[in-house]
């Protein structure tokens, strides 16, 4: 068995934010990137769905990321004195 590599990145302040608000429970960072770089683009989709479901699936993806970010932003607020 091989040992595992590390790799450091750097992040600005926005994209670190980005990536741990799509952190699942139990989830490493290494592990956040693994499962959003396997995940499909809106664009992979460009002339299999229609514009209208296209629109559909935009706004169900937001209000998801917006609940997400909301959740968190509770999450926080219990968490400082």
């Amino acid at each position: 068995m091989s040992e595992t590599e590390y790799r450091n990145i750097r992040l600005t302040e926005e994209a670190y934010e980005q990536l741990k608000s799509r952190k699942q429970a139990g989830e490493s960072f290494s592990d956040t990137v693994d499962r959003i770089a396997g995940e499909r683009s809106l664009l992979d989709l460009a002339g299999i769905i229609s514009e209208d479901e296209a629109n559909e699936m935009r706004d169900a993806i937001q209000e998801q990321e917006d609940r997400s970010r909301e959740n968190l932003d509770r999450l926080t607020e219990r968490m400082d004195p």
